[in-house]
């Protein structure tokens, strides 16, 4: 098997070149076939007509006398070369040496049985033409037979095949090598693309192919690839900040366990200090291990390995549990948090990744509502649709910044920073939970206003 393309191409260039020329050669010679003996069929019927006349004038000489008539007719055709047998009926009254009459008998025969003119051929291509031309005198049946030799058209065919064998190697060789430069030609910007591509790692992606001159289809390919290597490079640019980010966020809570640890340690303290370390190292690892919880779910999510567990509730209970859950933590910060739902909306969704995305907005709207701030959560229903809202009057965020809350460890600006609990992942859970329900999560807010998170869910 053929594996190089270009070695491909050339082939089956070749292969439809070949067809097409042999295509036409059969056709070519068809037709010039045709050509040729028609031409003789047309120099039968002119000759025969011909000798017709001529017999008829000799006749009138001769008062009547067809065999003498017909002598007369081939003394004065024989020296226009032109061989013919005349019979009266089946009977031969004259005929010139190269018509062997009785070989052509049947033609006659057909000829007087039709009253038409009969063309055989006989001895195939080198054989002889003949034609059998009924006409009637004084109210008797006469027939001329012309014949001519098919050796000169037996000839001129020969010919043409001997050219076309030997033309058809010839263009088949031209054919080739024009086809091999052709498709090296059209091929050369894949091979310097495919250069450009081996230079190409994971810390110059930005580079892209250069086409150059090529054809729009090459361009087209190399910007579909150079479209490729941008989002590459995005996605790399993104793991490695996550890593970065994930590491920082690790990294801290992990000094302070083992910084708590080692003064704990260093000498004997009263036992209230051991109490304070302790409580600070257990902390530190609730918080560690909420962080490693979350980074273990958006890997599932990458890895698409996350099942939705898809079940019938009332999405009105699920709120106010969330509110009630939440109600603790919003009356030590100072904030009032209110539930407005209608009751007995039935969904069909996963309960627990949802009550996961109440919790998150919940839990992000108290951390950044100050002191007598409120929250309130809403529950919209239509037809297709259901809409939860979380709408706080707290700190609000920037219009340049409202497009980057949902990406992983985002924080906006120093005031949602980790001294207030978060990592910069619960809106990017809040994000996958919604669309893994065929939803959306929508953000509108105002600086020093409060802001609405909209998680729009179909039914």
């Amino acid at each position: 098997m053929i594996r190089s393309f270009r070695l491909q191409l050339t082939a089956w260039y070749l292969l439809l070149f070949t067809l097409v020329f042999v295509l036409f050669g059969v056709l070519l010679y068809r037709a010039l076939s045709g050509a040729l003996y028609r031409r003789l069929d047309d120099a039968l019927f002119s000759q025969a007509r011909m000798a017709t006349q001529v017999f008829r004038s000799e006749v009138d000489e001769n008062h009547g006398d067809a065999s003498a008539g017909a002598g007369e007719t081939l003394s004065e055709l024989r020296e226009k070369s032109l061989p013919v047998a005349i019979f009266e009926g089946r009977q031969l009254l004259a005929g010139s040496a190269p018509i062997r009459p009785r070989e052509l008998s049947s033609v006659v025969a057909s000829a007087l049985a039709r009253g038409q003119p009969a063309l055989i051929t006989s001895g195939g291509n080198g054989g002889t033409r003949g034609l059998a031309y009924p006409f009637s005198l004084g109210g008797r049946p006469f027939v001329v037979l012309i014949s001519r030799s098919l050796d000169p058209i037996a000839a001129d065919l020969l010919l043409v095949r001997k050219m076309f064998w030997i033309g058809l190697p010839l263009a088949v060789a031209v054919a080739g090598l024009g086809g091999f430069l052709l498709a090296t030609r059209s091929l050369a910007p894949v091979r310097r693309m495919a250069e450009q591509a081996k230079s190409i790692t994971d810390r110059n992606l930005q580079n892209g192919l250069e086409a150059g001159a090529s054809s729009e289809e090459f361009q087209a390919l190399a910007n579909a690839f150079n479209e490729l290597l941008a989002r590459l490079d995005s996605s790399f640019a993104t793991i490695r900040r996550f890593v970065a980010d994930a590491s920082h966020e690790l990294r801290t809570p992990l000094a302070i366990i083992c910084g708590e640890a080692d003064v704990a340690l260093a000498a004997d303290r009263p036992l209230g200090e051991y109490k304070e370390s302790i409580a600070i190292i257990h902390d530190e690892a609730r918080r560690l291990s909420r962080l490693v919880d979350d980074l273990l779910n958006l890997a599932r999510v990458d890895a698409d390995s996350v099942m939705l567990e898809i079940e019938p509730f009332y999405l009105d209970d699920l709120l106010s549990e969330c509110c009630r859950s939440l109600q603790p933590l919003a009356i030590a910060k100072g904030v009032r948090l209110e539930c407005r739902c209608p009751r007995d909306v039935m969904f069909n969704g996963d309960p627990e990744l949802l009550r996961r995305l109440t919790s998150n907005l919940l839990e992000n709207a108290i951390r950044y509502t100050p002191v007598d701030g409120r929250i309130w959560v809403e529950l919209e229903v239509d037809d297709a649709a259901v809409r939860i809202k979380v709408s706080d009057t707290g700190i609000g965020i920037s219009p340049e910044a409202v497009p980057h809350v949902f990406e992983r460890f985002y924080r906006v600006d120093s005031a949602r920073s980790r001294e207030q609990g978060g990592f910069g992942l619960g809106l990017s859970i809040v994000k996958w939970i919604a669309e893994s329900h065929h939803g959306t999560v929508e953000l509108t807010s105002q600086p020093g206003a409060g802001s609405t998170f909209t998680v729009l869910l179909q039914k």
